[in-house]
């Protein structure tokens, strides 16, 4: 079982709570029970950097200190919590993944670099949250589904990996790369009041994932492009979702 199922807006978490405790702590408790019953041979849980919360220097080790700052990474903390205890209690063959922000094809289109894209293709402005410094690390969808693939296969269980993209960058740098490559200037930026709690940073250390084997393929200025041609090409697919 690789559970990738969850609620992980932010914004929504802020706004309402409740889906997320369901689907990622019941959902997972579920799963979890599902799993012990039927004898799984490997359970894998897909979660987040955002469990350790922010960082202003260095990066987080898979030892680090969960100090999730929302509901959506609280939530996801306890259902990693929950996975890790059903390791150790029942032996269930659990391995927790935590990955940086992805981004790529399909990605539903309230995320950012989405939510940019087509929001420029539509010729509106993009709202940047507060002073625009707030650091992600940017991971390729592709790239983070191979790091969970050798996971599945060669990872140890009751272990954690972190996977990262090792491509940091502020927001308004991200905005301005983004604006570049459809065309647009920076007046099509729309500063807006900062998310409560906004987390200033995120940094993972993925020594770890790495020692398996992994290598992320894409760059991040070949896959942003990439990610920005698919949105041009598939306007019917998000636009009935916006």
């Amino acid at each position: 079982v690789i559970n990738f199922a969850a609620e992980s807006h932010v914004d929504r978490s802020i706004e309402d709570a409740s889906a997320f405790i369901r689907t990622n702590i019941q959902g997972v408790y579920m799963l979890l029970e599902a799993a012990k019953k039927n004898k799984i041979k490997r359970f894998i849980q897909i979660s987040t950097d955002e469990t350790y919360g922010s960082i202003r220097k260095g990066s987080f080790k898979e030892t680090s200190l969960l100090h999730p700052n929302s509901p959506y990474s609280a939530a996801k903390a306890g259902g990693d919590h929950l996975a890790l205890a059903y390791y150790t209690t029942f032996k269930l063959p659990v391995i927790v993944t935590r990955s940086s922000n992805n981004f790529g094809p399909y990605q539903y289109p309230e995320k950012v670099i989405p939510l940019f894209i087509t929001n420029l293709l539509e010729n509106k402005k993009v709202p940047l949250y507060g002073d625009g410094l707030n650091v992600r690390d940017w991971l390729y969808v592709i790239d983070n589904c191979s790091a969970i693939d050798l996971v599945l296969h060669k990872g140890k269980i009751g272990e954690i990996y972190n996977i990262g993209g090792s491509f940091e960058i502020p927001n308004i740098e991200l905005t301005k790369i983004i604006l570049k490559l459809i065309g647009k200037t920076d007046k099509m930026i729309c500063y807006v009041p900062d998310r409560l709690g906004h987390d200033r940073r995120y940094s993972l250390d993925s020594t770890k994932i790495k020692k398996l084997g992994w290598q992320p393929s894409k760059n991040f200025n070949t896959a942003i492009k990439e990610t920005i041609n698919w949105y041009k090409a598939n306007t019917t697919w998000w636009q009935k979702l916006k």
